[in-house]
């Protein structure tokens, strides 16, 4: 048992390997199947014809990795997480296609996300649930970066999951917890309105509302400010390079969700220490 204990978090790290590879597939593949849902919903609602020739896009479990330009379908050992790509030298054996580094970098962040999470909280409830939070806020983050979208599939099983593990205590007591989602979805929600009655346009979504509302049932409503204070700064630093490097102009949207989540697992993890290097830095009185 005291082996299992030492080499867990190495154990951990494996496996976030592996659950950053099936990361990859679902932000890839996700946003394209609600799109087509959701205009096939549309179709039915205003009593349009299907198209015949249209397909689905590839689904998330059944079909198998492939590249994306030549569609080879690729081997085992063609999909290892981080080896592989290393190995290929970032490009399709097959077409000699570059792979974008999207893919080992959601890998590598998820395996060092979950190793951190089972040093931290060892084998136990509060690790399990703390995976599952990492997870689903690495996939909801990658997405929003990309799409500008944050599903609903990610923020409100995560919200509810939070509010569940603050019924036993794992984290936080459920009235803090509860009090943590109502401000979080709240505050946003406010400053959501605020700007749109101000300038007539819209500075973030719903996603954003709902996201912080999971990070409030999960790190309670106390640590609700230093996420937004942390995310804001994330933003402006890396929002900042983002814009100069891509020569985008001050206009150009920038989601706010990955952000959020970067601070909110920051804050989730290491808040207490935080604060406590915080006041220890200004001293008695």
């Amino acid at each position: 048992m005291d082996m299992l204990i030492e080499y867990a978090p190495w154990v951990s790290l494996a496996l976030g390997l592996l659950i950053g590879s099936f990361l990859n597939v679902v932000i890839l593949r996700l946003p394209p199947r609600l799109e087509f849902g959701w205009k096939r919903d549309a179709r039915e609602i205003l009593e349009l014809p299907q198209p015949e020739a249209e397909q689905a896009p590839p689904g998330i479990v059944v079909e198998g990795s492939h590249c994306p330009k030549c569609k080879h379908k690729l081997s085992w050992y063609e999909n290892i997480p981080l080896l592989s790509w290393l190995v290929q030298s970032g490009r399709c054996r097959a077409c000699k296609a570059s792979i974008s580094i999207q893919y080992p970098l959601i890998e590598a962040m998820t395996g060092v996300a979950s190793c951190l999470v089972v040093w931290k909280f060892g084998l136990s409830a509060e690790a399990a649930v703390a995976l599952a939070f990492t997870w689903i806020l690495i996939a909801a983050a990658a997405i929003d970066f990309r799409t500008t979208l944050l599903p609903d599939q990610f923020t409100l099983p995560l919200l509810w999951l939070g509010l569940l593990a603050a019924v036993y205590g794992l984290y936080v007591d459920p009235v803090t917890a509860i009090w943590g989602a109502v401000v979080g979805y709240l505050s946003l929600w406010s400053v959501y309105w605020a700007f749109k009655l101000l300038t007539g346009k819209e500075g973030m979504g719903y996603g954003d509302f709902k996201l912080l509302a999971a990070l409030g049932a999960f790190c309670g409503w106390q640590g609700l400010l230093p996420i937004v204070l942390l995310s804001s700064l994330i933003g402006a630093v890396i929002g900042g390079l983002f814009l100069v490097l891509r020569n985008k102009d001050s206009q150009t949207q920038i989601p706010f969700g990955p952000f959020l989540a970067a601070a909110g697992w920051v804050q989730f993890m290491f808040g207490s220490q935080i604060s406590a290097a915080y006041f220890r830095l200004l001293g008695p009185g």
